[in-house]
Parts: structure tokens; C-alpha cells; sequence
């Protein structure tokens, strides 16, 4: 399996099954990381965490309080996620096993940052 980042025409192809999505609320200011799974033509979302709650962001109904963060498991799938950029907080942080790297846009893309399945 592999995971595709596409900035605007760029398309970068990570060699990844599965990938930890980590990012700061631009209102609340709080930690969330969501663990992502690439299953063929889908993104499965199989693990939630929050350090907070607010702002549209309440842990899930099966939340449990583990080591400070809020954690769930919402079993969602989707065909790409489209990570939009802000001002405000730190890039979004894709993040393996081994390593994390920044993902955003160009500071005036007007096209959010999509991960999908490659194909």
C-alpha cells in the first residue's frame, strides 16, 4: 500500500499502509492525532485522540481517558482527506513509524493539501 500527497499538480507517493495524522485546533489550541489506515481505493480512520475538548471537537461517544488524551475508535472510511492550511497553528504533521514530516500547501495555495490512496 502507499499513500499519495497531492499539493496542487504535485503528487508525492509515500510508501505507507498505515500513518498517524497529528495537528493543533486553530480555536482551542489542543493536540489531536488520528490513526489512519490505506486499504486499497480508501483511507480508514481507526483510532481518534484529543487532549481537549471544545469548539466541535468533543471526544467520541466510546471515549476512554488514556495518559492525558481522550481516545476512540470511529471506523471511518473515506476515499481522501483534504487538510486545509492555517495561519494560525503549526503545519498538520504526518507522522510513520520512523519519522514525522510537515504537510501544507504553499503559504498562498488556495487548494488544500489532499492524501489519498495511490492508485
Amino acid at each position: 500500500m502507499a499513500l499519495c500527497v497531492v499539493v496542487g499538480e504535485v503528487v508525492t507517493r509515500l510508501a505507507l499502509a498505515t500513518f498517524t495524522l497529528a495537528w493543533t485546533h486553530s480555536v482551542e489550541r489542543t493536540a489531536w492525532e488520528e490513526e489512519w489506515r490505506v486499504d486499497h481505493d480508501r483511507l480508514v480512520l481507526t483510532v481518534a485522540r484529543v487532549k481537549g475538548s471544545g469548539a466541535g471537537m468533543e471526544p467520541g461517544p466510546d471515549a476512554v481517558a488514556e495518559d492525558g488524551w481522550w481516545r476512540w475508535q470511529p471506523n471511518r472510511s473515506l476515499p481522501s482527506l483534504r487538510l486545509a492550511r492555517s495561519d494560525t497553528v503549526p503545519d498538520w504533521r504526518l507522522c510513520s513509524d520512523t519519522a514525522c514530516l510537515a504537510v501544507s500547501g504553499p503559504a498562498d495555495a488556495t487548494e488544500p493539501v489532499e492524501l489519498r490512496p495511490c492508485a
